[in-house]
């Protein structure tokens, strides 16, 4: 389900943005494209160094969407591309997908893995 055009997109540096939704509100936090990671299943498993809102968010509604893109990859209409992810989202401290994180981010005391419900280019 993940695009090949998103794994170019991840090799890039560029800014993620990641939206939830809380009791209080909408909140949004960044991360960098050169972070993210696919599990073997097709999740995005992002390190959580800090993101607590994120995580209340998160478990309150575990609805997420996701920005990204960068300049550098050919999009839809020249240069650049760019994504729309929505799935559902869930902070994870040990197993797997933590073990996978842990071992290139020392500084990370969570991860974020995302489970897309879609992936979408928007440019």
């Amino acid at each position: 389900m993940i695009p090949e055009k998103l794994l170019e997109v991840l090799k890039q540096d560029g800014v993620v943005a990641i939206a939830t939704l809380g009791q209080d509100g909408p909140h949004m936090v960044n991360t960098w494209n050169s972070y993210i990671r696919i599990s073997p299943e097709g999740r995005l498993l992002i390190p959580a160094g800090y993101m607590h809102r994120t995580e209340a968010n998160v478990a309150f509604n575990p609805d997420v969407l996701i920005t990204l893109g960068s300049s550098k990859v050919q999009g839809l209409h020249g240069p650049g591309a760019g994504f729309l992810i929505k799935g559902k989202a869930a902070f994870v401290t040990s197993g797997p997908d933590f073990d996978a994180l842990k071992a290139k981010f020392d500084w990370l005391r969570a991860t974020l893995a995302v489970t897309p419900d879609s992936v979408t280019q928007t440019w």
